[in-house]
């Protein structure tokens, strides 16, 4: 049986500052729900009308974005992985879109989501997709 081997080469320094880049993003928005969740559902444009606050689920989506945030950072140190790593964040990102779109097309968000949804939404599993293609080794 082979061993698994997450060694690789690096990605180079274009790749590794846009995964870094993707990685504190998550990371950010992560820290931020953790550590000021009532402050988070206030500042971020369209938060307020998915629903009533509530401080345990604002930090229970913060970790999710923790563990995205944790797995583009993974890809960085174990460059073999980058296709798995990176593969699993676009499709937490893409579900959480696709939920959205749900909600919208069932009027349990208001129709100004579809905008509003596009920066923090919308766009982040197309560019979690196009990062993963982009930085992944290639496949022999």
């Amino acid at each position: 049986m082979t061993a698994l081997s997450l060694a690789g080469a690096r990605p180079g320094p274009l790749k590794a500052a846009a995964m870094s880049l993707w990685a504190a993003l998550w990371l950010g928005n992560a820290l931020w729900m953790l550590a000021d969740p009532a402050g988070w559902y206030q500042d971020i444009d369209g938060v307020s009308n998915t629903g009533p606050y509530n401080v345990h689920f604002v930090r229970d989506i913060g970790i999710a974005y923790l563990t995205i945030g944790l797995m583009t950072a993974a890809a960085i140190r174990w460059p073999a992985a980058t296709l798995p790593l990176l593969g699993g964040v676009t499709v937490y990102l893409g579900l959480h879109a696709l939920l959205h779109v749900w909600d919208i097309a069932a009027a349990r968000l208001p129709a100004e989501h579809i905008l509003l949804d596009i920066p923090g939404v919308f766009l982040p599993p197309v560019i979690s997709a196009a990062l993963a293609w982009w930085c992944a080794p290639a496949l022999r």
